[in-house]
């Protein structure tokens, strides 16, 4: 098949962005088991209580601005300079002050001092997460190999330095700080691609207007994105809180498995917009099978593949995080089926952006962080564990499937995520027609 210059591109883009994206799952999953294996259930839980505490507050640091730069960046009206010196300096302000929160409510909710003092050494990574200002523009240009080849250095030097410090027998505190250094070798992989194709950061600038104008043009993503992360990752903090920190270890041996598993998914949806965004404008007939048939596909795939995670989580468990991590086995068995609670609630928001309804989208994730805080406050006293688990699907099923039904421009689509659950099974035959168009 012949592709204009433009359509490789955006493939060559997408090949780039998913190749990276798998290196970076795999190298994330076997360091886990690594590192798990390696510090125990209490102190493996503990790290993991940390870098969720942690990664709350980047919400803040972000303030929504990745977006709007991307599409200032595209749009091209104003000096790239002057739009990523702007983005940069209000996320390192923005990072400060989410540092000093983060230590500060951490110390307000009577946490021990040695957990307070991991807690600030982690949240140094966020300032140093400014630098995604860099990863925007390449995404701007379709430019991902960029962003990819400074992940994968970044994923094993990292894993390069963890394992030094596994033969050399380093305390919980050299990890913590090992993983907030991942940033400080994403930051120079990003410097380094911006200064060979781009040119000198000394050219940024800041410009006091423009900072206005995206702070203005981004506060509805900040409430977005917050209510997003709060439902996605306050988990293992009310775990922590209310359990165990031997319990957050469980739970994340198990979360490690399901976010690669959710990649299925995503992977789906991203490869199948283009073709559902040409069919919309070109075909409506041809784009409402499509569509149909998208959803059928991508959430049966991922109910089969939860299943059978759920039916050898055991096996999984065991051969991988060892007999330690034994009580993982259960949240993982629930937990799997997050992969297809998720693939219900991404077919949705693919549906959502082809179709520019995203001016609701925001009511759907705060009904799922609703859900999540209730159902945890609830049942974590009671049930441990194994009830964040249940949560999780439950908070997913709201902000991407219940919602649709309740927001009335979205009912449309609930009609057909219904029928994909009902009825999708019979499609599964038809996936090699999925791309086509």
């Amino acid at each position: 098949m012949h592709l204009t210059g433009n359509k490789r591109k955006i493939v060559n883009n997408l090949l780039w962005a998913t190749g990276g994206k798998v290196i970076n799952l795999v190298g994330s999953l076997v360091l886990g088991i690594i590192v798990a294996r390696y510090l125990g259930a209490e102190q493996y839980g503990l790290m993991n209580y940390v870098i969720s505490y942690a990664f709350l507050f980047q919400t803040l640091a972000s303030f929504g601005l990745d977006s709007i730069e991307v599409r200032e960046e595209s749009a091209g009206k104003v000096p790239y300079t002057t739009i990523i010196g702007t983005a940069f300096w209000l996320k390192v302000l923005f990072g400060a002050v989410c540092i000093l929160l983060s230590v500060g409510t951490a110390v307000v909710m009577g946490e021990s001092a040695y957990t307070v003092g991991l807690i600030a050494l982690y949240s140094c990574y966020i300032v140093f997460n400014s630098f995604i200002v860099i990863r925007n523009y390449f995404t701007s240009l379709v430019q991902n190999k960029y962003i990819v080849l400074s992940e994968i250095f970044r994923t094993f030097v990292g894993i390069a330095i963890k394992l030094t410090m596994w033969a050399l027998d380093c305390s919980l505190t050299w990890f913590v700080a090992a993983f907030a250094f991942d940033y400080v070798l994403l930051a120079g992989g990003y410097i380094s691609s911006y200064r060979h194709k781009i040119g000198r950061l000394r050219e940024w600038k800041f410009s006091s207007s423009y900072a206005r104008f995206m702070l203005k043009e981004s506060f509805p993503l900040l409430l977005t994105n917050a209510a997003v992360i709060i439902y996605q990752r306050i988990d293992q903090v009310m775990i922590g809180n209310m359990v165990s920190k031997a319990d957050v270890g469980y739970f994340s041996v198990a979360a490690k498995f399901v976010e690669v598993m959710i990649f299925v998914p995503t992977t789906i949806a991203h490869t199948i917009s283009p073709v559902l965004v040409q069919l919309l404008g070109s075909n409506l007939e041809a784009y409402e099978v499509k569509v149909q048939q998208y959803l059928n596909i991508s959430v049966w795939i991922s109910i089969l593949c939860s299943v059978g995670v759920s039916l050898v989580a055991y096996w999984m468990v065991l051969y991988t995080f060892g007999t330690l991590y034994l009580p993982a086995v259960a949240i993982l068995q629930v937990l799997a089926f997050k992969m297809a609670s998720a693939s219900v609630s991404a077919a949705a928001g693919t549906m959502i952006i082809v179709e520019r309804l995203q001016k609701w989208v925001f009511f759907r994730d705060i009904l799922g962080c609703i859900v999540c805080i209730s159902l945890n406050w609830l049942l974590l006293p009671r049930y441990g564990a194994i009830a964040a688990a249940f949560v999780a699907i439950a908070a997913n099923l709201a902000a991407g499937y219940i919602s649709d039904l309740l927001i009335p421009a979205y009912r449309h689509i609930f009609r057909r995520q219904t029928k994909a659950l009902l009825l999708g099974w019979s499609d599964l035959i038809h996936i090699k027609q999925l791309l086509k168009n």
